[in-house]
């Protein structure tokens, strides 16, 4: 697992670049795209090579972050995760990788501890879909 200290939200795994192509992909709800579609958007921003964004969409299908399939001599990209999907995954990593389950769950018992009640809700429906699963099996 890839964590970059001292960075939040995208950029806690992703370097600044790939982080910049996701917000693209993400904020646009972008499926079904090419290099250029992302360059555009990009240089809007910043001077950036085509090759560039190329090698970087790369990357990010090597990550799993984004599908391609081919397309004559092109790729058109897909996302494989929402932002939010990708959040959660993170979290999830950097809780099991650096705490163990109990500390993991003495924090959230923390937390739920200041939760809102519609939080609290949330919650409660994340504990009984569970439980579903687990019956189910």
């Amino acid at each position: 697992m890839f964590i970059r200290p001292g960075k939040t939200g995208i950029q806690l795994r992703l370097h600044e670049l790939e982080s910049s192509v996701m917000d693209v992909v993400w904020s646009q709800r972008l499926a079904g795209f090419t290099v250029t579609d992302v360059l555009r958007t990009l240089q809007r921003e910043r001077d950036i090579a085509y090759t560039t964004v190329m090698t970087t969409l790369g990357r990010l299908h090597e990550k799993g972050l984004l599908s391609r399939a081919r397309d004559g001599r092109r790729y058109l990209y897909t996302p494989a995760l929402t932002r939010e999907e990708f959040l959660e995954g993170t979290a999830r990593e950097v809780l099991g990788a650096t705490l163990g389950d109990h500390q993991a769950f003495a924090m959230l018992a923390e937390k739920v501890s200041d939760a809102s009640p519609q939080e609290l809700d949330e919650l409660e429906a994340l504990i009984r879909r569970r439980r579903e699963e687990l019956q189910g099996d």
